[in-house]
């Protein structure tokens, strides 16, 4: 008996000592990862995760250890990730920043994962800041569309691709987008994006001698914001349509948007014409009294007031 007693004692005393060698590799091991904090945070993280699996397999012995690794590792996988965002590498940097919110919620550390989740959409912005600075409106627009699927209501991401899906061309979807921005706290900005689209349209209607479109999208134009453009392509629209009531309404329009515009004494001049031409004397002569002055249809404007006593 007193052998056997011996025996166990011995293989306790021989199991202790095992015990604290192990110990004493995982810490060297946790050491060494302490050691490269500062100068090669990739090494340090490979020997906290090496530190943790072992401390781990020495069940209380490790726990201190598990405790201290659990705590470290996910704030060197978050400051790796944000160089990668320093170095404008940003789908590494998008997949690092989920990976720590995976690891930090696994390790309890919630508050690191927290900002890795708000870091995500932050990280994608910039990235698509950078395609759309860059005029790749495709590869923004994309990117924009991951962060507005995730948070719908992100009015300035909705914004943005607005802007990305205007110059990639993509006017109907564009409008959407701004709509969806204006419904976001964006409405002033995004209305008058939308506001530059139909203007757009409008002055290409005209061009192309669509004057029942460009009337139409001159009109959408001031639906959103006001433009005192929009009203001189609706009045010039109507009048090469044959419209002249239209056209001395928009043109009306125009002169209260702008009444110091540079063209403000052609639009009176003109105006003064139609409501002569529709013998309309009166108005015809107010608004070519407001014309008198103009330098270049001064004179005329003043022999037609000549003509109209």
């Amino acid at each position: 008996m007193k052998k056997l007693i011996a025996t166990i004692a011995a293989f306790t005393v021989a199991l202790g000592a095992a015990f604290a060698q192990d110990l004493a590799a995982v810490t060297e091991v946790y050491n060494a990862g302490a050691e490269a904090v500062s100068t090669d945070k990739a090494a340090a993280l490979k020997s906290f995760e090496e530190a943790l699996k072992l401390a781990e397999a020495l069940g209380d012995e490790g726990q201190e250890i598990v405790a201290n690794c659990k705590n470290i590792i996910p704030n060197i996988r978050m400051s790796l990730a944000k160089d990668l965002v320093k170095e404008s590498k940003f789908d590494e940097a998008v997949a690092a920043l989920q990976e720590v919110e995976k690891v930090a919620e696994a390790y309890e550390a919630f508050d690191v994962a927290d900002e890795a989740k708000t870091l995500v959409p932050q990280v994608k912005m910039s990235h698509a800041g950078n395609l759309l600075n860059g005029k790749d409106y495709d590869g923004a627009a994309a990117i924009y569309k991951e962060v507005l699927d995730a948070d719908p209501a992100n009015g300035n991401a909705a914004l943005r691709l607005g802007v990305a899906l205007n110059g990639a061309g993509k006017l109907e979807e564009a409008k959407a987008a701004f709509e969806t921005a204006a419904a976001n706290g964006q409405e002033a900005t995004a209305n008058k994006q939308i506001g530059n689209i139909y203007l757009k349209e409008a002055a290409a209607a005209l061009k192309e001698k669509k004057y029942a479109d460009a009337v139409a999208a001159a009109a959408k134009v001031n639906d959103y914001t006001e433009n005192a453009q929009a009203w001189q392509i609706a009045g010039q629209a109507s009048q090469a349509a044959g419209k002249n009531n239209d056209a001395i309404k928009y043109f009306e329009k125009y002169l209260e948007a702008a009444p110091t515009a540079s063209n403000a004494g052609a639009i009176a001049f003109t105006v003064g014409a139609l409501y002569q031409g529709a013998k309309n004397n009166a108005k015809a002569k107010e608004f070519y009294t407001k014309a008198a002055g103009d330098p270049k249809y001064g004179a005329e404007a003043k022999k037609m007031l000549d003509a109209l006593k």
